[in-house]
């Protein structure tokens, strides 16, 4: 039955596209719309894109999952969303077209594909970031969700993949039996179509991101020093590798929430920062009724790095947060960690996880042992301006959240 209602609901979505393709009058004929998928880096990379033709002189417009900037004006995309709904994405269409836009930068998820929400978009130009473990409540295996994804790649006039991935040989297959030409491009692959020299610290985390938007705009004839001149001044979107805090200690915040974003994450400010004796202090839940396979994996990969992690909430909706953060400790408790109490997390303790269910007292709590040389990071909400519980969408304002933190240190 859930089988035949997702079968049904996908040929709804498919009449709705239809629908609003006629109704705007089919406006994405009138744009080289570029796609950009993947599990993790999705937003950073649409935006990459966004700025770097931007800063080329060319007529952009965007949608990603902070916001949407169409015509020259900035529009909220709503909670917790990436793909807007179909009407709303297709009116975006009409008004980029409209405004005369030569390009419009799309961030494209696996659901959305499955969906058929983007149906009736030809896509000039598509990006895979990565391919890891997400979703699988959804497509069951992670053989369907690279299956899906590709749905954007096939359709696409020119493609290019993350030949580092673990994917890639999955891709190349399901591309190669489609009669698909793809382009690629590596750090770690001698023979990739494209590589560059990223030897800033400020990219160190997101340097596929940048590969990865430097490809997609090679590929449209934008030239390597444009690209390479623009990338100098741009700035991540919000909520991602932020930084709100940095006085005796650190504070950061990060959208990251599957087990690929946090072994980046994690793994890169151990590197870039704590050199020194400081700790790395973790706060971080995982979103209920979403893929329960990927939390103790989660708790696998901040075990790896951090000294300090405290469970919390993040969007529960109608399941218990605290079975969800017991999940995450599944894969805390396989290393050497202990549990404790809220209470015995003190600024010399090590190895050692606390479960705090309300979010600002976990912060509070973080913030409160943190000591000289530490970083505090937050990751699973970045950007986004609601915490769901049960089935009501409260205000939350991460940033927010540490400000009121810190005004209880004083």
């Amino acid at each position: 039955m859930p089988d035949l209602f997702q079968k049904l609901k996908n040929i709804y979505h498919l009449l709705q596209a239809i629908a609003a393709n006629a109704y705007y009058g089919f406006p994405a004929n009138n744009l080289k719309v570029i796609g950009v998928t993947g599990t993790d880096g999705k937003t950073t990379t649409t935006h990459l894109i966004y700025h770097i033709l931007k800063s080329a002189g060319k007529k952009v417009s965007m949608i990603s999952s902070v916001y949407a900037e169409v015509g020259n004006k900035v529009y909220d995309t709503g909670f917790h969303v990436t793909t807007p709904d179909l009407f709303a994405l297709f009116k975006f269409l009409k008004i980029s077209a409209d405004s005369h836009d030569e390009y419009f930068v799309l961030e494209v998820t696996s659901h959305a594909l499955d969906q058929n929400r983007v149906f009736g978009i030809a896509f000039a130009a598509a990006v895979v970031t990565n391919i890891t473990h997400e979703h699988l409540d959804y497509h069951k295996t992670y053989e369907n969700y690279v299956e899906v994804k590709t749905k954007l790649l096939t359709s696409a006039k020119t493609t290019v993949v993350n030949k580092d991935d673990r994917s890639f040989s999955l891709l190349k297959t399901i591309l190669t039996k489609n009669r698909k030409k793809f382009q690629t491009f590596g750090f770690n692959s001698k023979d990739a179509d494209f590589r560059i020299d990223l030897d800033s610290k400020a990219t160190l985390f997101n340097k596929y991101n940048f590969l990865a938007a430097y490809s997609v705009c090679r590929l449209l004839g934008i030239s390597d020093q444009e690209i390479k001149e623009s990338l100098v001044d741009f700035k991540l979107p919000q909520g991602r590798l932020h930084l709100v805090y940095d006085k005796n200690f650190k504070v950061m915040i990060d959208f990251a929430h599957t087990p690929n974003a946090l072994d980046q994450l994690l793994g890169s400010l151990k590197k870039q920062y704590l050199k020194n004796a400081g700790r790395l202090i973790h706060v971080f839940g995982s979103a209920g009724l979403r893929d329960i396979s990927k939390r103790p994996i989660m708790g696998e990969m901040t075990a790896q790095y951090s000294d300090v992690v405290i469970l919390t909430e993040e969007d529960y909706r109608t399941e218990d947060p605290l079975s969800i953060c017991k999940q995450i400790a599944e894969g805390v408790l396989d290393s050497d960690f202990k549990e404790v109490g809220s209470a015995d997390l003190n600024n010399q303790s090590r190895k050692v996880y606390a479960i705090i269910l309300d979010r600002q007292q976990a912060i509070n709590t973080a913030l409160k042992i943190a000591g000289k040389n530490d970083i505090v990071v937050l990751t699973g909400k970045g950007h986004e301006k609601s915490l769901a519980r049960g089935k009501t969408e409260f205000d939350w304002n991460e940033e927010k959240a540490v400000k009121i933190a810190l005004k209880k240190l004083k």
